[in-house]
């Protein structure tokens, strides 16, 4: 689950690794979703053309509002959040979180995230 606040090239990077990780791992039933905390008026199709530039087959992508989901807490100056768990998630079991503050999401956070992702597969036989 991964939460911004706006279209960014390290969030578009994260989101492809992310989209294709999910499309490897879907026989574990492996989920993902964007959902953008933002009231930009037109921020859903400049959300379609992203899915449809970057060729997204798995990753949802939805809008809420700036504040987020009041539950998730979603701190208020962060850019960038991430949250890999197991299990619904309110039930479920966090295994790593991140937050990033704007700009601040190198390319080695974004391996960092996608090698984590491991923390929330089945063991591989």
């Amino acid at each position: 689950m991964i939460f911004a606040r706006e279209i960014s090239d390290p969030l578009t990077s994260l989101v492809k690794k992310i989209d294709a990780e999910t499309l490897k791992n879907k026989d574990c039933k492996m989920g993902s979703f964007v959902v953008f905390l933002s009231d930009e008026e037109g921020l859903d199709k400049k959300l379609k053309d992203l899915a449809d530039k970057q060729k997204l087959e798995k990753i949802a992508l939805a809008i809420d509002n700036p504040a987020g989901p009041k539950e998730y807490n979603v701190a208020k100056d962060a850019d960038i959040t991430v949250v890999l768990y197991v299990g619904a998630y309110t039930k479920g079991a966090v295994k790593a979180n991140y937050t990033f503050k704007k700009g601040d999401m190198k390319d080695k956070d974004i391996d960092k995230i996608v090698e984590d992702l491991a923390k929330i597969l089945p063991e591989k036989k």
